[in-house]
């Protein structure tokens, strides 16, 4: 299973599956990753965390441990 944290920097992926439970699945939804979405990793900070992302237009900033949670292809 590939996850989104395994994605490299310039990269892009669609999200297959979001796994987690409740309000860190809803909070994930709430941001606009869902299942379908093409996500590119723009960037990651300088010890690792956060990951840049952008989704359907906008950048958002993604904790490692919630990136784990994405399943992509």
């Amino acid at each position: 299973m590939k996850t989104l944290r395994d994605v490299k920097i310039g990269e892009s992926a669609t999200v297959v599956k979001l796994h987690g439970e409740g309000a860190i699945k809803r909070r994930i939804m709430d941001m606009g990753i869902t299942k379908g979405i093409v996500v590119k990793v723009r960037k990651v900070a300088p010890l690792g965390d956060p990951l840049e992302l952008t989704v359907r237009g906008y950048e958002l900033s993604l904790r490692k441990s919630d990136a784990e949670t994405i399943e992509v292809e």
